[in-house]
């Protein structure tokens, strides 16, 4: 499921109480945020921020990326993963988002079993 519309207007909000939700039902829920900020998945992860897909491409590369380094537990064991961006007048935000879904799409990511997937978009 993908939750996007204008800024500032409670996406981020409204997808993690709707995940925390979900998980409280027995669900196995992947959150990834999308946004630059890299802040889709803060409140999940009580307020800690965590290294994101970018990022770890960029200091890793793609031969020694491992998904599990971007993936941190949360509330109830929602896995949280944040996207990225490039700096602000740098590049495009959906460098992130692209790089992410990639990845997912890898053998990696099948590993892990989930029922949902959501995606907290820009």
């Amino acid at each position: 499921m993908v939750i996007y519309k204008n800024g500032r207007i409670g996406k981020s909000t409204t997808t993690q109480n709707l995940t925390a939700f979900l998980e409280t039902m027995g669900n196995k829920i992947l959150l990834v945020g999308c946004g630059p900020k890299a802040d889709s998945t803060r409140v999940i992860l009580g307020g800690l921020s965590r290294k994101t897909v970018l990022d770890t491409l960029k200091s890793e590369g793609d031969e020694g990326f491992h998904f599990e380094t971007v993936v941190q537990p949360g509330f109830g064991n929602i896995e949280c993963v944040e996207s990225g961006g490039p700096e602000p007048g740098v590049g495009c935000a959906n460098q992130g988002i692209i790089a992410s879904i990639g990845l997912l799409e890898n053998d990696q990511f099948n590993d892990m079993v989930k029922n949902s997937v959501f995606f907290s978009s820009l």
